[in-house]
């Protein structure tokens, strides 16, 4: 176990990132408060799906950036090595054959940092979860 020395929380993993404090109420702010390389990878998929779900409302839930209409429609989240796209177990079976090289489980589709975000497919599977409602 490992205690964070700001907050005294435990955690299982040793410098496990977590909140010290008040968590973000907006996904800017939840931008802004990760490391910087990892900040821009945020914003290009903020970005992709912001434009591909306009009608959409942003907000926190779960701790990660969501994008809600009547229900959470999709989330993502930096990792250490990277962005974690949410967007529900149907979903990665219904773009399975797009996410070929893609590590993905249990609804998770994880978009390593040392690759081009495919933001294209990012924004489909985004529509795709706000047309059909099959939401994390």
């Amino acid at each position: 176990m490992w205690t964070c020395p700001e907050c005294g929380r435990s955690f299982k993993n040793q410098n496990q990132n977590h909140y010290c404090g008040k968590a973000p109420e907006t996904i800017g702010e939840y931008i802004a408060e990760q490391p910087k390389m990892t900040q821009l990878y945020l914003k290009e998929v903020w970005n992709a799906i912001r434009s591909a779900l306009p009608e959409a409302e942003e907000r926190i839930s779960w701790g990660m950036p969501t994008f809600w209409k009547e229900h959470n429609i999709i989330h993502f989240a930096g990792s250490k090595n990277h962005v974690g796209l949410y967007p529900g177990p149907e979903a990665v079976a219904e773009f399975a054959n797009r996410l070929e090289g893609y590590k993905t489980s249990k609804g998770t589709i994880r978009f390593p940092y040392s690759d081009p975000l495919p933001l294209d497919l990012i924004a489909d599977i985004a529509r795709w979860c706000y047309e059909t409602g099959r939401h994390p």
